[in-house]
């Protein structure tokens, strides 16, 4: 057999490899004449393949057992490839309208096959840079995350299914490291992978190493991220893990995926929002100010988290006398009591997940794991000029700084946007 054992693919034997596999050759409607194949990994940690043909397309992503720009001197799991191959298949069946469909996943060779979205799709992070509006982008995003987040919790499982997809997912563990680390430990200390804008950031990085507060903070978040199995999350839901349209939101790449803390993946893209927004005026230049276009993203922002919450409520209603062992209806069963469970559980989530989106900030806005490239944020690191890019940068540090430590104040995400505004 020619595919038995792992080996990285190139161009050609990449064709022969889809000969050999009859679940991407029908994509194809078994036509390789005119085949034309495209590499256009980001050049970190995988191939990525465009496929297509005049019988089809589709995209090939496979995982190398190393760092790509590095080499193999920095070992990585390639069972990361099944990680987001279940994932995908996962969020997928809950959520159909926003993950790209899997055709194929080959274990042995840490390959999945998946749809091709297609231009104009793009990644979401570089629609606002260039200040581009998307008005269905919050509905989108609300309904990914209501919908994968609560039917993979106890809410809607048992806690037979549940320990068993736990179970699953705790394979995951190189990749949950790396998020402990980068997030939850690097930015706190003095680290070789740390990286700011130097010299204008560094009296705010030493700020940081020396916060108290904000270190009680982020040690309770990374009890939380280690130890809450509350549903399967995308891990890395941040504004590159989002191809979108002006009609159409897919998300893609979830390797981190695992069961933790819901929060996680809400304040991931909550926090990714508010990054965009603090780099805007980096972007403005005579024509175009960003005035309006950060108005957007701060009601985009607003919304996502309103119809979140309205979403996840709905469902919980929906499948209150379901399988969920989380509220056995026999306990909770009247609607004064179901509304003040429903009431605590939105009021913690929301909690959380402004603590993680602040968290998330401080790691991606200017501390960055980052060697040869391997971790950036376009948002900010397109804007050349260094000390405008500083600007940008310590507002969106100031805030989410002050976010992490009271958070606990904030009653709904509306104070939230208002003290942005404020502080911007």
């Amino acid at each position: 057999m020619a595919f038995a054992e792992f080996r990285p693919l190139d161009e050609k034997s990449l064709v022969e490899y889809i000969k050999y596999t009859p679940a991407l050759a029908s994509k194809l409607g078994d036509k390789f004449d005119d085949l034309k194949i495209r590499e256009v990994g980001d050049g970190n940690l995988n191939f990525v393949f465009i496929v297509a043909g005049s019988g089809g397309s589709f995209v090939i992503k496979q995982a190398l057992p190393y760092v790509r720009c590095i080499g193999e001197s920095w070992p990585m799991t390639k069972e990361r490839a099944y990680f987001e191959a279940v994932a995908l298949k996962e969020q997928g069946h809950w959520c159909p309208g926003h993950v790209p469909e899997v055709y194929h996943f080959d274990r042995t060779m840490s390959l999945i096959g998946m749809r091709y979205l297609e231009p104009p799709h793009i990644i979401l992070r570089k629609g606002l840079i260039a200040g581009i509006e998307y008005p269905l982008l919050a509905e989108h995003m609300s309904e990914f995350m209501a919908r994968t987040l609560f039917c993979t919790s106890l809410l809607y499982h048992s806690t037979t299914e549940h320990k068993r997809a736990v179970a699953e997912f705790c394979g995951n563990v190189e990749l949950c490291r790396l998020t402990e680390q980068v997030v939850f430990s690097d930015p706190y200390k003095v680290s070789k992978y740390n990286r700011w804008t130097s010299p204008y950031l560094d009296a705010d990085a030493e700020a940081v190493r020396e916060d108290n507060d904000l270190k009680l903070e982020i040690a309770e978040l990374k009890s939380m991220f280690c130890e809450r199995a509350q549903a399967l999350i995308h891990g890395d839901l941040h504004t590159g893990s989002v191809m979108v349209t002006r009609d159409s939101t897919q998300v893609i790449d979830p390797e981190f995926a695992f069961y933790g803390p819901m929060g996680f993946d809400v304040g991931a893209f909550l926090g990714n929002l508010f990054l965009s927004f603090f780099s805007q005026d980096g972007h403005a230049n005579q024509g175009n100010d960003r005035k309006a276009y950060k108005e957007w993203i701060l009601q985009t922002t607003e919304e996502t988290w309103n119809l979140f919450q309205q979403k996840f409520v709905n469902l919980w209603n929906e499948h209150k006398n379901g399988s969920g062992e989380a509220y056995l209806p026999a306990i909770y069963n009247n609607d004064v009591l179901l509304e003040l469970v429903q009431r605590k559980f939105m009021k913690d989530l929301f909690h959380d997940s402004l603590g993680f989106g602040a968290a998330k900030m401080i790691r991606c806005d200017w501390m960055m794991w980052r060697i040869v490239g391997i971790a950036h944020v376009e948002d900010f690191e397109s804007i050349t000029d260094a000390g405008k890019r500083a600007d940008c940068e310590r507002r969106a540090l100031n805030f989410a700084r002050m976010l992490l430590k009271e958070r606990q104040k904030f009653e709904g995400i509306s104070e939230v946007v208002s003290l942005v505004r404020k502080l911007n």
